[in-house]
């Protein structure tokens, strides 16, 4: 294909309108960084996360584990020590400290706020397995069972390496929907689509060069997405990553479907966009670009189970994060191709050529 080719010189055209317009580049571009590296910069450090543990006087139960106890004792618990039981349980109710223990003869005893019930529930748990481990030290008697954790992602994963593939499928549908469905309603309202059908131009070389110009933003979006991941938070791809690049494709198909239906629907260019981020944003939400539905209730899961983004962000875990071969890109990508195939043709079904 020539550089003069009609193919050619419409996604050049298409390409350029794109740079030129600043909030077409934000909206795609800038604005889902600034929520990777805000996601980034407050999650980065979470496993590193302590429980705020205020001792009370003398805790012979603490100050007299044995050495690997007291490591794992240190990991946990950030210690802040003092005699004063009233301060200490005042800083508790206020939220600075998550617990405060003092010892009572034999009995170890745990204040704690219920303000985070989930931290209160797994402070209790862990204290009381250090005091099971003290029962045992204190019999002289070696264990009978051992317990060994070990997680099953890679050791080097972190909490950015969840986040990087929902925001960028939250990326890449927003700006496939937004950009495809105020191109359909731009063109036909300022007639320019009769104009085309006038032109020498093949219908397919137009819809081709919208794709082509689609995809190499869409691809883009993939790059910088990485690039600053890895760069900024220490993003670190895992199993068959590089099938990102068809699960980015064909999810840009989708999502330029989606903007069709969108454009097909509306009457304005703003109504176009507005139907297309209506549909987008809250998909978002309920397929867990910005945050995991494992605690959704369950009828809520089932819903986002019909959603594409859904799919789209759990190939990309899978084979980004979960260190999965490509056979797990199989299923998310035929669920996206054939959400696009019949949106298109539902939107063709619809779309008129004037506005009435």
């Amino acid at each position: 294909m020539t550089r003069h080719s009609p193919f050619w010189a419409l996604s050049v055209a298409i390409l350029r309108g794109f740079l030129r317009d600043k909030a077409a580049v934000f909206f795609a571009v800038v604005f889902p960084l600034m929520f990777l590296v805000l996601f980034g910069g407050i999650l980065g450090n979470q496993d590193q996360s302590k429980v705020d543990l205020i001792q009370v006087g003398a805790v012979p139960l603490v100050d007299d584990l044995p050495s690997g106890a007291a490591k794992a004792f240190e990991e946990t618990f950030e210690v802040d020590r003092t005699q004063d039981l009233d301060a200490a349980l005042e800083k508790v109710r206020k939220g600075d400290a998550d617990v405060a223990i003092e010892q009572r003869g034999e009995d170890l005893v745990a204040h704690y706020t219920q303000t985070d019930q989930v931290k209160a529930a797994v402070t209790q748990g862990t204290l009381r397995a250090f005091v099971d481990g003290a029962n045992v030290a204190a019999t002289g008697r070696p264990p009978t069972y051992t317990f060994t954790a070990q997680r099953v992602e890679d050791e080097s994963l972190s909490v950015i390496q969840f986040v990087t593939p929902g925001l960028l499928g939250w990326a890449v549908a927003m700006s496939a929907a937004f950009g495809s469905a105020a191109t359909l309603q731009g063109w036909r309202q300022s007639k320019l689509l009769r104009r085309l059908q006038l032109a020498p131009v093949g219908t397919g070389t137009i819809v081709a060069a919208r794709v082509a110009v689609t995809l190499m933003i869409a691809f883009g979006q993939l790059a910088i997405f990485l690039a600053l991941g890895a760069a900024a938070f220490g993003l670190t791809l895992t199993g068959s990553w590089w099938m990102s690049v068809p699960l980015v494709a064909v999810g840009t198909l989708c999502f330029m479907a989606i903007g069709l239906l969108a454009g097909a629907l509306a009457k304005t260019t703003e109504g176009a966009v507005n139907l297309a981020n209506f549909l987008v944003l809250p998909m978002a939400f309920l397929s867990g670009s910005f945050f995991p539905l494992d605690g959704a209730p369950a009828w809520l899961q089932r819903l986002s189970d019909l959603l594409p983004l859904k799919h789209f962000n759990s190939g990309m875990l899978d084979v980004m994060v979960r260190g999965e071969g490509p056979a797990a890109a199989l299923v998310p990508l035929g669920i996206l191709a054939g959400f696009a195939v019949v949106v298109t043709l539902l939107a063709a079904r619809l779309f008129r050529w004037e506005t009435t």
